[in-house]
């Protein structure tokens, strides 16, 4: 039977119900936090206060997106959980090289043995020090997902050798991808990759695409059979086009099945909580009130419920 693997344990698909597909909910102080103290979030009680307000309102899933070794601290994801009532859905893989410094692990092994951590993260549970090492303790908290990234420039090596891994630790475990782009840029290309390495396209979302500008590049994207993750609606400013939502009236009616979305709030500046704005209850406020506008409500169970429930399902 299909299911959802969550922190603190796996769930029915039927259980998931309203999902934000693509969310950093915890991230602890690290590499990319020195970088910009702007993603630090880890405040217990905050983050719990704010998924609460989500509850509130009827979210009952989150996706988080913050994978090994730069910030995920799958403990305070468990506590926040269970705190909140929301489903957290836990990440392995590895985020773009930024994230990480000149030096790490990620450039030294092999795409079997980092296939082998992702495995461990899915099947024993995440580690209690996230790979900072050279201990490993495994915890009680297992992956629901695998995370890969790419930037502006082409797909290189080093990245490729991310594919091979990612793929191999889905196709070992069943468990379903994430990918980053940098505002959709090579997500055709991400997606022929994984196409070629045999994975499940149903079971991999694209997160970002609809920061794209050109909307016939989006449409060949999902052509592929691919799913995408659109989570810029609230960033774009009065006065210029809200991509976001002109990309759904286009591309939900052809692909309904396809599409899913988050905010991907990875800065405590977007958080209410933390003195920001507009709070991770925008898409059950502002976002379905706009999409009610647009005529677009008919798709709400599609985008919110139905397309995260099947494409964060084990493939199994």
């Amino acid at each position: 039977m299909a299911f959802i693997r969550t922190v603190n344990g796996d769930i029915d698909i039927r259980e998931m119900g309203t999902t934000y597909s693509h969310e950093h909910i915890v991230i602890e102080e690290s590499f990319p936090t020195q970088a910009n103290p702007a993603f630090l979030l880890n405040d217990v009680k905050k983050i719990t206060l704010e998924l609460q307000m989500v509850h509130d309102l009827g979210g009952r899933t989150m996706v988080d997106t913050m994978p090994a070794n730069c910030g995920r601290n799958v403990t305070k994801l468990a506590e926040v959980s269970t705190l909140s009532g929301i489903h957290i859905v836990a990440p392995t893989g590895l985020h773009l090289e930024m994230y990480y410094p000149s030096n790490h692990w990620r450039y030294d092994y092999s795409a079997d043995q980092l296939a082998a951590l992702f495995v461990a993260d899915i099947e024993e549970g995440v580690d209690l020090y996230d790979y900072n090492g050279p201990i490993i303790k495994r915890t009680g908290h297992k992956a629901g997902l695998i995370k890969l990234a790419t930037a502006d420039e082409s797909i290189n090596g080093h990245q490729t050798k991310i594919f091979h891994a990612v793929s191999s630790a889905h196709l070992t475990t069943g468990a379903p991808i994430l990918t980053h782009t940098n505002s959709g840029k090579h997500a055709l290309a991400q997606a022929q990759l994984f196409q070629k390495l045999g994975v499940n396209l149903s079971h991999v979302v694209i997160s970002h695409v609809d920061k794209h500008p050109d909307p016939e590049y989006v449409r060949d994207v999902l052509q592929t059979g691919v799913r995408v993750e659109f989570d810029s609606a609230f960033r774009w400013k009065s006065g210029e086009t809200n991509r976001t939502y002109a990309l759904l009236e286009k591309l939900l009616p052809e692909f309904p099945d396809q599409i899913t979305v988050g905010m991907d709030a990875a800065k405590n500046t977007y958080w209410k909580s933390f003195g920001g704005a507009p709070g991770l209850d925008f898409l059950l406020t502002t976002f379905r009130k706009d999409l009610e506008n647009r005529g677009l409500h008919i798709y709400w169970n599609k985008i919110m419920i139905e397309n995260p429930a099947s494409i964060y399902a084990f493939d199994v």
